[in-house]
């Protein structure tokens, strides 16, 4: 029995770590460096020159809604240049686009995917700031002007734009989990900022220092998280800006939306093994403690304590130990709960207090998904490669 006590006690410590503990320990870390090291305001009087860059495939019903929003922005106007670059597009984005003189498109016909594209068009940008931004988003209208003043520091390399869901009252519980869940982590993200560096920026919209792009491999799932942290890797600060913000609709369905994350967590995993240089804590410990914190618990350990305490738990519970059997009722709760948020989702019926139980265990579920999908989908190779390249 006392090793199934200490087996539920670390996969517990692990899950409650990842979820919330962090948070409380980034919590107290960050009011000290408040009270003993307290960072100044950015001030800045310089707008340098910027270049706006959206990659658009085939986004005809938005794409003239983002170019309205583009032009609105409140930044120097002759300090900022859009280029929208759509190749493979077969529908009337480019149409639309040409409609507007102050907007570049770049367009081949063939299709590559949107790395290749954004790679092909980095390499004519000129601006020392490009901001990246989504064609199915909304920005604020300060928003250029609350990124860019931060790289009057010298020490920033990126900044990251916070990404908000658009709600309505038709929306479904993953939409509504979604919301809950990046209010969480924006709040997160802030307080990695103050106290060093965000790990990650959401592709919705970031900006970096145009010097220091480098292309990501085509077959990268995640390319917004590999790219701005490869900047922190080097020892440039990502900077996290709330009042820049990106609004972006929920996932039209729990379908798309579990899509969506197993191709994140799949994009997760990928990340781990290709940027493995990042757990060794000897040249940032403070960013090692924050990516690992943050990010490779939660894409790795953390969702193998699920089950392996589901199991710890039941045994003790047959074993009559009160704590495991509370323990292990308690989860069979969240998950009913859950599985009775999906069928009633399903079924265009919906509860709030079944929001976050649900949309967790989406998340945890969507990692193992995404693992058989690096595993045995089109990944598998990169994986093996990967794996090859560790070994060695």
């Amino acid at each position: 029995m006392e090793i199934l006590i200490v087996i539920s006690i670390v996969a517990l410590s692990i899950l409650f770590y990842s979820y919330l503990g962090y948070g409380i320990v980034l919590f107290v870390l960050v009011q000290g460096k408040r009270f003993f090291a307290p960072r100044k305001p950015v001030e800045t009087t310089e707008w340098p020159e910027v270049t706006m860059l959206v990659a658009a495939y085939n986004e005809q019903d938005c794409v003239e809604d983002k170019i309205r929003n583009s032009l609105s922005l409140s930044y120097p106007s002759d300090r900022i240049k859009f280029l929208f670059v759509t190749d493979g597009s077969t529908d009337k984005t480019n149409e639309i686009i040409t409609k507007y003189p102050a907007i570049t498109l770049e367009h081949r016909p063939e299709r590559k995917g949107k790395l290749a594209a954004v790679e092909r068009v980095m390499k004519s940008i000129t601006s020392p700031i490009t901001i990246f931004t989504d064609a199915n988003t909304l920005l604020n209208k300060e928003a250029i002007t609350n990124m860019v003043r931060h790289f009057a520091d010298p020490s920033v390399g990126a900044v990251a734009g916070e990404k908000r869901i658009e709600q309505t009252n038709a929306d479904d519980a993953s939409a509504a989990g979604e919301g809950i869940y990046w209010k969480y982590e924006s709040k997160l993200k802030q307080w990695d900022s103050e106290l060093h560096s965000v790990v990650g920026a959401a592709g919705e919209l970031f900006a970096v220092r145009t010097s220091l792009y480098e292309p990501v491999p085509a077959d990268t799932l995640i390319e917004d998280f590999v790219l701005t942290m490869g900047i922190a890797a080097k020892g440039h600060r990502v900077v996290y800006e709330a009042q820049s913000y990106a609004l972006e609709t929920a996932s039209l369905s729990i379908t798309e939306e579990i899509k969506r994350k197993v191709r994140i967590a799949a994009g997760g995993l990928q990340a781990v093994v290709r940027m493995s240089g990042l757990l060794n804590p000897i040249p940032n410990p403070v960013l090692t403690f924050q990516y690992v914190s943050h990010r490779a618990l939660r894409w790795t350990l953390a969702p193998l304590m699920l089950p392996l305490l589901l199991v710890t738990s039941f045994m003790l519970a047959l074993q009559g130990y009160l704590p495991g059997t509370i323990l292990f009722a308690g989860q069979v709760a969240f998950y009913i709960m859950a599985a009775l948020g999906y069928i009633l989702e399903k079924r265009k019926t919906r509860l709030k207090i079944l929001y976050i139980p649900l949309y967790f265990t989406i998340m945890n579920v969507s990692v193992f998904r995404g693992l058989w999908r690096l595993i045995n989908g089109k990944q598998s190779a990169v994986w093996e490669k990967a794996q090859r390249k560790l070994a060695v």
